[in-house]
């Protein structure tokens, strides 16, 4: 796939251009989202990126539209479950419903530079290390298992990283509007939109370390990655709102992005053996015999997973009314915990 400089220096300026226009438009003006909007915004993002992917597959290749949009399924469901933890820290930090547009956007434009700066590492270790992808495969079969096995409850508002930020910093106790900092008896003091922040951006660190690897398993081309992980972060944040409430229900998605994770590092690593240039692997010689899983299998299995992982998160939690209990319960402590923090928010203000 060839892809001009032009190409990309398009591509990158209509990206930020997307994200100027959802600052200035939708996020700068602090307000909570209603589910009309939510919806709207959501359905345009969705059928902006299939637009995108059959214009991949008419203009360059049908191989190429096939890799963008495994890889579009496979961004989307891992940035889905970014949304387990950007919920679980923003509770944390009892972040008001109107701030937390601005905190979505924040962490979103976090996660696309951190993915962007993973995406030029692993474009250029794949195009001079072909055993990489045997590093790959083996770090997505280690967080297959670590995400089967993984917990949305730990909440990072109360972790190692943020004891450390808190312990270093002067943290005001309560939100002054959406400001990140605040200067109170003439010293400045960071206030907990800037620690939400701080706690999102550390999240997106780590869920690119999963993210990445993953799509490079399903295509080659930096291009493709590059877009798939763009559109799969646009209207995340309208999504947040529009499917808060579902988040809870999908108690089976960790385990079957599990299962797509371990799919892509066995297919990694099958990769790996088909290019093996390692010395003491098979003389340093190609094993031809290794069967290549083509992109359409991929793309099917990977659709076929994450619609069964929500069908069966949606009986299970329809059939099991003490885990309903157990998110109403969770769901009453977090809008206390809101309303106290917004009440104090009040009272600093007056």
């Amino acid at each position: 796939m060839n892809v001009t400089p032009l190409v990309w220096t398009i591509t990158i300026a209509v990206t930020i251009a997307f994200f100027v226009y959802e600052f200035f438009a939708h996020v700068r003006k602090p307000h909570e989202p209603t589910i009309g909007e939510s919806a709207r915004w959501s359905a345009f993002y969705i059928g902006l990126a299939l637009l995108f992917g059959v214009g991949i597959g008419v203009v360059a290749d049908w191989r190429y539209g096939g890799e963008y949009f495994a890889g579009y399924l496979t961004e989307k469901a891992l940035s889905i479950d970014n949304l387990f933890v950007f919920l679980i820290v923003m509770a944390g930090f009892a972040v008001p419903k109107i701030y937390q547009q601005k905190v979505l956007m924040i962490g979103i434009v976090i996660a696309l530079i951190l993915r962007g700066g993973f995406i030029a590492v692993g474009a250029a270790l794949i195009e001079n290390f072909s055993w990489i992808f045997y590093i790959f495969g083996a770090l997505l079969l280690f967080l297959a298992y670590r995400q089967a096995f993984s917990s949305h409850e730990s909440d990072p508002s109360k972790g190692r990283f943020m004891t450390f930020v808190r312990r270093h910093l002067a943290v005001t106790d309560e939100y002054h509007e959406d400001k990140l900092t605040v200067r109170k008896n003439g010293k400045r003091f960071v206030t907990p939109m800037l620690l939400t922040i701080v706690a999102i951006g550390f999240v997106d660190l780590i869920f690119a370390v999963d993210s990445i690897p993953a799509i490079y398993g399903l295509t080659e081309e930096a291009y493709i990655v590059f877009t798939a992980n763009a559109f799969a972060l646009m209207g995340l944040r309208q999504l947040f709102f529009l499917i808060g409430g579902l988040l809870e229900r999908l108690v089976y998605l960790a385990q079957g992005l599990a299962v797509i994770l371990a799919f892509i590092g066995v297919k990694l690593v099958l990769h790996a053996m088909h290019v093996n240039e390692l010395p003491f692997i098979n003389g340093g010689e190609p094993m031809l015999w290794a069967p290549e899983i083509p992109i359409w299998f991929s793309l099917l299995f990977i659709a076929a997973t994450i619609a069964v992982a929500t069908v069966a998160s949606l009986i299970k939690t329809r059939r099991d009314p003490g885990k309903a209990d157990r998110d109403e319960v969770r769901g009453e402590q977090v809008t206390a915990a809101k309303d106290a923090d917004t009440e104090r928010s009040g009272e600093s203000r007056r």
